[in-house]
C-alpha cells in the first residue's frame, strides 16, 4: 500500500497537524477518532512521506495499560499494512503489583520494561506507547541502568567472579537448571543465563575466561536454537546496588523496588531516557487527568495501609516514587503535543483541531447481536460500492475460514496482497481478508476505506489474544523429582526406600548405583543398566507402604493377585471396547456453511489446544462409531466452546443434545451462553431446573419428547426416568466429578448408543486412568486465555491481620472477595467476625441449605457487584463466573480434597488481574499427612493449566480404585501407580490379541568405569534424570541425540561418560538380540543367549566362519570369544562388531523388531 491513493489522501488530511507539530510548541488535536482510527492517524504522521517530522521520537500516553496495548497492536497493524518498518515501535507497561504491595513485580513485565528502556537509548527513533500509570512511576537513574547492563562478545574475556557478581547485582537467581527469566546456572565452563533481553535463555561456554561460544537454547528441551556473536544481560529487578556496596551480592528483598529512593538520591523519569525531546501524544487528556487522580488515591491508600506495619524501616513516601499530573505537565511544558479525542477538543488551548473522517461500523448497522450473517453481508456489499473493504481476521486459520465462508455465499473475496491497492478500477473491488491484530474497525468513506474486524462481522465481545504457552510447564513427576527417603517400586523385588546414588568400585572399576533399602535394612544396589526396573511409588491414602523383604515370596504373591484382578477388569474393559466397536450409528456430515458461520462467530481467538480438541471431536462425530471423549481443560480455558461446536453439529443433523451440569447456577450460566451463541440460528435451547414450577417443567419435557427442543440444559433432573428424548444424539457432561456412580451407571448405558462428551478441569482419578489406559479418548486444553496470570497461592495459618489486609487490598482495587466456610451452623458467626474486621465491606452469605430463590438472589447480587464479600460453602466451586472476584479465602483448607481445592481456587483469576488464594489452616501440627500432601500439591501447581497434573497427583494421593465397578480397590496402594498402569495396559493388549513379550534386560559384567562424575553434572536430580533417560533409550540413535544434548548443556564429556554411552550401546544391542548375559573375562568375553533369543542359526554360522578358532561353545546357549587386546576401546569395537554380525543388521535396530530365528 506504499504508493496508494489511500495513504496520500490520509497524509493530506494531516498536513496542518504535521506542520503544527514540526514547530517547537505546537498543540494540535485530532478529533472524531473511533475504533482503531487513532492507529491509522498516528501511522500516517509517522510515515516518512509526511517529511516534516523526519526522525523524531514519539511518546504516546494512554489512560490504562489495556488501552496502551491496544494502540500498540493497532500501530503495528497499520505499519505492516502501509509497509513501514515496525522497528521503532515499543511498549512500556506498568507493574501489576499494587502500590506498596510486599511482592516483587512479575519478571515478564520487568523484561518488557527493561527492553523498552534499552530501545529508547539505542534505537535511532522510538515510538513508545505507555500508560499514565507507567509514566507516573519514577525509574532507576539512567547511569545506574546503563552501567550495570552486562555485555558478552564472542572471543571476549570476562572474569568468572565479576560475571557472578554482576548477575547477582542485576537481580538474577542462581539455580541448577534455568527455566524462567531472571535465573542463571554455572556448570564448569558453561554458564546458562535467562536474560530479560531475550525470549529464550542464553548459554555461554568459556575457555578459561574467554567466551568460546554464545547461543540461545530452548528451556524445555535444553537444546540450542541460535548462535550469537554478542549478547546483553538486562536487569531482572529494578533495584540495582552499586558494585562497592557491602551487600552488593546479597539477595534482593521482594519489596525492594518500593525502597529504591533510599538507594538513589535522584530517581529518573521516563522522559530522562530520551536523548532528545520526543513528540508527546496524549490520548484524551481529560481521561488521563482523571486516571492520574484515581491512581494517586490508590497510592495514598497503599502507603497508609503499610505505614502502620511493624517494619523497622518505613517505605519512602509516595511523592518520592511517583509523579503527579501537575509535575508531568511541568516537565513537558512547551513540548510539541498532540491530543487524540473521540469527539471534540477538551479545551481551547488545542489548535489546530483536525477532524478525522471516521465513523463506527455500528453506524452502518453492523455488529448487532443475533443478526443473521446474510443481513450483515448485504450491508457490507453496499459498503463495497464506495470503499475498499478490508476484513481483519485474528488468526491464519480464520483467514481461510472467512474466505471459504464468503465464497460459500457467492461473494467475491480474496486474500489481501500489497499489489491489490495500486489498481482502483470502476468495478466493485472484492472483499480483502488479511491476518492481523486490530482492536476495532472503522468506516472512512472519504478515504474510500472500510476496515472491519471479526467483532463487527459477527457481533462479538472483547478481543482476546492467545498467550504463549509456558515452556517450563511439566507433566507428571518422573524419577527426576526423587528425593532420598522416597518410596520406590522395584518391579522384581517390591517396595523399598530410595537412599541415593552411590559410586562403588567393583574389581577396580567405578560405576554409579541406585541404593534401595528393603525391610530389615536389606540393601540392593541397582546398576544403571537396570534402572528401568525402578519406578517411583505412587500409592493411595497417603499412608506409608510396607517395605518388602529381599528374596521374600510375598511380593510375587501380591503382583500375582493384582494381575488376576486386572485380567478380570480388562475383560470388562474389552467388552466395553467391543460394544463400542460393534455399535454403529449414522455418521454426521462434514462441516456446512452454517457451521462455518457458527464457528466464525466465536468471540475469542481459539488456542491451538482448543482447535485440536474441536478437530478431534469433529473427526469422532464424522465416524460411524459412538464418541466417548474426555476434554480436560482448566477452569475458564474454553471447554464450553468446544462443547458448543459439537452441539451445533448434532443439532444441524436433527439430533437432540443434553447438557448435564452439577448445579442450577451453572445450568443458568450455560443456558445464557448457549442461547446467545445459538440466537442467530434456527435452534431452540431450553433450561430444565429446580427453579421452575412443575407446570413449566412438564411443558418443557413434552417439547423434548416431541423433538421441538434441540438443546436441553439441566442438572441431575435430566437423567431421571421421566425424561424421554425424541432423538438424542449427544450428551455433554460438565464437571463430571460431581456426579455419583449411580448417575454414571445410567450414563454408561447411554454411552454405547449416543455420543458422550465429558468436560472437566480436574478429572477424577478413575476417569483419568480410563483415558490413560486408552478406554476413552482424551483431549487436553493446556493453553491459558490471554493475559491470564497464575494465581498467587499461599497456605497460611488463620490471622485477623492477614485477612483484613488482603480484603482491604482487593476492595481497594475495586474487586470482590470469596470466603469459603464449609460449616453452615457457624457461618453467621464467621460473617459477624469478618464484618468486625472490615466494617465497610458489604457481606452476603450463600450455602446449599438455602431455598432456591434466595440463593439465586444472593449469587446475582454478588455477580452484579452489589456486595463485596461472599461467605459461602463449597457450592461455589462449580458456580457462575464473577470476573471481579480476585481474592479467595478457604477456611480449614485441610478438610477439602485436592480437586475441590483446585476448583475453588479456579473461581478467581478469571480476568487479567493478579488473583490471590489463601488456604487457611489451623496449627500446622494438627494436619493429617494426607492434608499436608494435598496443600503442598496445590501450592506447587500454580502454573496455569495444572488441572491435569493436579488430577494425577490426586490419583497418587488417593488411588484410582477400580475403573468400572463401584468398589474402590487398594491395588495401587499395594504395587504403586506406574506398575499398576503398566499391568492394565499389558492385560488390555493381551485380550485384544496383541503379543506382549516379557521384556528381557541383559546382565552386563564389562569391568569398565562408566558413570557421570559429580564435577560434570553437579545436581544429583539431573544426574538421576540422565541415568533414567539413558536406560529408557530404545535405539542407538536415541543415545546419539542424548549425547549431543549432554555435551550442549555441560560441555565436552569426560572419559567415564563416554564409557557409559558405550556400555549402554552394548546393552541395546544385547537387548535387541535377547541375550541373557555378557561377561568380560581376562582374555575373552562370554555371551549367553536367552531361550527365546532372536539370533538365527545363519548368524551363528557366519560368526563361526569369521572368528574360526577364537570362538568356543560352552553350551547350546553360550559361547566364549577370545579377545586379542586388553584395552577397553579395542574390546568395545570387537564386541559391537560381533553383536552386529549376530543380528545381521545395523545398530539402529529397535528392540521390538523381530529378527528371523
Amino acid at each position: 500500500m506504499s504508493d496508494t491513493t489511500n495513504t496520500h489522501t490520509a497524509a493530506q488530511w494531516f498536513v496542518p497537524v504535521a506542520s503544527a507539530l514540526a514547530g517547537k510548541t505546537g498543540r494540535p488535536s485530532v478529533t472524531g477518532l473511533c475504533g482503531s482510527a487513532a492507529g491509522l492517524a498516528l501511522t500516517t504522521l509517522l510515515h516518512p512521506q509526511s517529511g516534516k517530522l523526519d526522525k523524531r521520537s514519539w511518546l504516546i500516553v494512554t489512560a490504562s495499560d489495556e488501552a496502551a496495548e491496544r494502540l500498540f497492536d493497532d500501530l503495528r497493524f497499520f505499519h505492516d499494512l502501509i509497509g513501514i518498518p515496525t522497528a521503532p515501535l515499543a511498549l512500556f507497561p506498568r507493574w501489576e503489583t499494587l502500590p506498596y504491595e510486599g511482592s516483587a513485580p512479575h519478571i515478564g513485565l520487568i523484561a518488557r520494561r527493561m527492553n523498552a528502556l534499552r530501545h529508547i537509548q539505542t534505537a535511532p527513533q522510538t515510538c513508545l506507547v505507555t500508560s499514565i500509570a507507567a509514566l507516573m512511576q519514577r525509574l532507576l537513574p539512567v547511569p545506574a541502568f546503563t552501567d550495570t547492563t552486562l555485555q558478552f562478545r564472542l572471543r571476549g574475556t570476562i572474569e568468572r567472579e565479576a560475571l557472578t557478581g554482576g548477575l547477582l547485582r542485576l537481580g538474577y537467581r542462581q539455580v541448577s537448571v534455568v527455566e524462567i527469566p531472571g535465573e542463571f546456572s554455572i556448570r564448569g565452563g558453561i554458564v546458562d543465563i535467562f536474560s530479560t533481553a531475550y525470549a529464550d535463555p542464553l548459554r555461554a561456554e568459556f575457555l578459561g575466561e574467554t567466551v568460546d561460544s554464545l547461543r540461545l537454547f530452548d528451556p524445555a528441551t535444553q537444546k540450542s536454537t541460535a548462535k550469537l556473536d554478542h549478547a546483553i544481560i538486562l536487569p531482572a529487578r529494578e533495584y540495582l546496588r552499586a558494585e562497592t556496596s557491602p551487600d552488593a551480592l546479597a539477595p534482593i528483598p521482594v519489596d525492594a523496588e518500593w525502597r529504591a529512593p533510599d538507594l538513589y538520591s535522584n530517581m529518573a523519569t521516563l522522559f530522562d531516557y530520551f536523548a532528545e525531546q520526543p513528540l508527546l501524544v496524549l490520548d484524551q487528556p481529560a481521561a488521563l487527568t482523571g486516571a492520574c487522580t484515581d491512581l494517586w488515591s490508590k497510592i495514598d491508600d497503599g502507603y497508609l495501609r503499610h505505614a502502620d506495619r511493624e517494619t523497622v524501616v518505613p517505605y519512602p513516601s509516595p511523592e518520592r516514587l511517583f509523579l503527579s499530573w501537575p509535575e508531568l505537565m511541568d516537565l513537558t511544558q512547551g513540548w510539541p503535543t498532540l491530543a487524540l479525542e473521540p469527539l471534540m477538543a477538551s479545551d481551547t488551548s488545542w489548535s489546530p483541531v483536525q477532524a478525522f473522517p471516521a465513523q463506527a461500523p455500528t453506524s452502518a448497522g453492523l455488529g448487532a447481536r443475533g443478526m443473521p450473517f446474510s443481513q450483515t453481508l448485504a450491508i457490507m456489499d453496499r459498503l463495497r460500492e464506495a470503499c475498499r473493504v478490508l476484513l481483519v481476521a485474528r488468526s491464519r486459520g480464520q483467514v481461510d475460514r472467512l474466505l471459504a465462508l464468503l465464497r460459500e455465499h457467492d461473494v467475491p473475496a480474496m486474500e489481501w496482497a500489497t499489489g491489490a491497492w495500486t489498481t482502483f478500477g470502476k468495478t466493485k473491488a472484492p472483499f480483502y481478508v488479511l491476518h492481523g491484530d486490530l482492536s476495532a474497525g472503522f468506516l472512512a468513506p472519504e478515504l474510500r476505506l472500510a476496515v472491519l474486524t471479526e467483532e463487527e462481522l459477527f457481533a462479538k465481545g472483547a478481543r482476546h489474544k492467545p498467550q504463549a504457552k509456558s515452556k517450563a510447564a511439566t507433566f507428571l513427576s518422573s524419577l527426576e523429582d526423587l528425593n532420598v527417603g522416597d518410596y520406590v517400586v522395584h518391579v522384581q523385588h517390591g517396595i523399598a526406600k530410595y537412599r541415593g546414588l552411590k559410586r562403588l568400585s567393583v574389581q577396580d572399576f567405578d560405576s554409579d548405583y541406585l541404593i534401595l533399602e528393603f525391610a530389615g535394612s536389606d540393601t540392593l544396589y541397582v546398576p544403571l543398566e537396570k534402572l528401568g526396573h525402578v519406578q517411583r511409588y505412587s500409592g493411595a491414602d497417603g499412608h506409608a507402604p510396607r517395605l518388602e523383604r529381599l528374596g521374600g515370596a510375598s511380593w510375587a504373591k501380591t503382583t500375582a493377585r493384582v494381575k488376576q484382578d486386572i485380567e478380570e477388569m480388562a475383560h470388562e474393559l474389552v467388552d466395553l471396547y467391543a460394544n463400542r466397536e460393534l455399535v454403529t450409528r449414522h455418521a454426521y456430515g462434514f462441516d456446512s456453511t452454517m457451521y462455518h458461520e457458527f464457528e466464525a462467530a466465536f468471540e475469542y481467538e481459539e488456542t491451538a489446544d482448543q482447535l485440536k480438541a474441536i478437530e478431534d471431536i469433529a473427526h469422532d462425530m464424522e465416524s460411524s462409531k459412538p464418541m466417548d471423549r474426555l476434554v480436560c481443560g482448566d477452569v475458564g480455558y474454553g471447554k464450553t466452546e468446544v462443547a458448543m461446536r459439537a452441539a451445533f453439529k448434532a443439532v444441524e443433523d436433527n439430533r437432540q443434545v443434553a447438557v448435564l451440569v452439577p448445579t442450577t447456577l451453572l445450568a443458568h450460566q450455560h443456558y445464557d451462553n448457549f442461547s446467545e451463541r445459538f440466537a442467530p440460528f434456527p435452534a431452540r435451547v431450553v433450561l430444565l431446573s429446580r427453579f421452575q414450577s412443575p407446570k413449566e417443567a412438564k411443558a418443557i419435557l413434552k417439547d423434548v419428547a416431541s423433538g421441538s427442543v434441540d438443546v436441553v440444559i439441566g442438572t441431575h433432573r435430566l437423567i431421571q426416568k421421566d425424561v424421554v428424548f425424541h432423538n438424542l444424539g449427544l450428551v455433554i457432561i460438565d464437571e463430571e466429578q460431581w456426579f455419583g456412580v449411580k448417575h454414571k451407571e445410567r450414563l454408561k448405558q447411554l454411552r454405547t448408543q449416543v455420543d458422550v462428551l465429558t468436560l472437566t478441569a480436574t478429572p477424577i482419578p478413575r476417569t483419568l486412568q480410563m483415558a490413560m489406559a486408552s478406554v476413552r479418548d482424551l483431549s487436553i486444553i493446556e493453553t491459558p486465555p490471554v493475559g491470564r496470570l497464575s494465581i498467587r497461592t499461599q497456605v497460611v495459618r488463620s490471622s485477623d491481620k492477614l485477612i483484613r489486609e488482603a480484603i482491604l487490598r482487593e476492595l481497594g482495587r475495586g474487586g470482590q472477595v470469596y470466603f469459603v466456610h464449609n460449616r453452615v451452623e457457624t457461618m453467621e458467626k464467621t460473617g459477624a467476625w469478618l464484618q468486625q474486621l472490615v466494617p465497610d465491606a458489604r457481606i452476603v452469605m450463600a450455602h446449599g441449605q438455602m431455598n432456591a430463590k434466595p440463593l439465586e438472589a444472593v449469587m446475582l447480587k454478588f455477580f452484579r457487584r452489589e456486595a463485596d464479600v461472599l461467605i459461602a460453602s463449597a457450592i461455589i466451586q462449580s458456580g457462575i463466573d464473577v470476573p471481579h472476584a480476585n481474592t479467595i479465602f478457604i477456611n480449614r483448607a485441610d478438610m477439602f480434597g485436592l480437586a475441590q481445592l483446585y476448583q475453588l481456587r479456579g473461581r478467581v483469576g478469571r480476568s487479567g488481574d493478579q488473583a490471590y488464594a489463601y488456604f487457611l489452616v489451623p496449627d500446622e501440627g494438627q494436619l493429617s499427612e494426607d492434608a499436608q500432601k494435598r496443600l503442598t500439591a496445590i501450592q506447587q501447581f500454580t502454573e496455569l493449566g495444572a488441572g491435569f497434573r493436579i488430577a494425577a497427583a490426586d490419583m497418587e494421593i488417593r488411588g484410582a480404585g477400580n475403573l468400572l465397578g463401584k468398589q474402590q480397590s487398594g491395588h495401587i496402594a499395594a504395587i504403586g501407580l506406574d506398575l499398576y498402569m503398566q499391568m492394565v495396559e499389558q492385560a488390555v493388549q493381551r485380550l485384544k490379541g496383541q503379543v506382549v513379550e516379557e521384556e528381557l534386560d541383559p546382565t552386563l559384567r564389562l569391568h569398565v568405569s562408566a558413570f557421570i562424575p559429580d564435577e560434570y553434572v553437579a545436581d544429583p536430580h539431573q544426574r538421576l534424570s540422565f541415568y533414567k533417560r539413558l536406560s529408557s533409550c530404545t535405539q542407538v540413535g536415541d543415545l546419539a541425540l542424548l549425547h549431543g544434548e549432554m555435551q550442549d548443556r555441560y560441555g565436552l564429556a569426560p572419559d567415564s561418560v563416554e564409557r557409559l554411552f558405550e556400555v549402554m550401546q552394548v546393552r541395546l544391542q544385547a537387548k535387541a538380540l535377547r541375550l541373557s548375559t555378557i561377561e568380560l573375562k581376562t582374555h575373552s568375553v562370554v555371551v549367553t543367549l536367552d531361550a527365546k533369543s532372536r539370533v538365527s542359526s545363519q548368524a551363528i554360522h557366519r560368526m563361526m566362519d569369521r572368528y574360526k578358532k577364537r570362538v568356543c561353545f560352552l553350551s547350546p546357549l553360550s559361547f566364549e570369544l577370545q579377545m586379542p587386546h586388553q584395552d577397553w576401546p579395542s574390546i568395545f569395537r570387537e564386541l559391537t562388531a560381533t553383536l552386529q554380525s549376530l543380528g545381521g543388521c545395523d545398530t539402529n535396530t529397535t528392540m521390538s523388531s523381530p529378527s528371523s530365528r
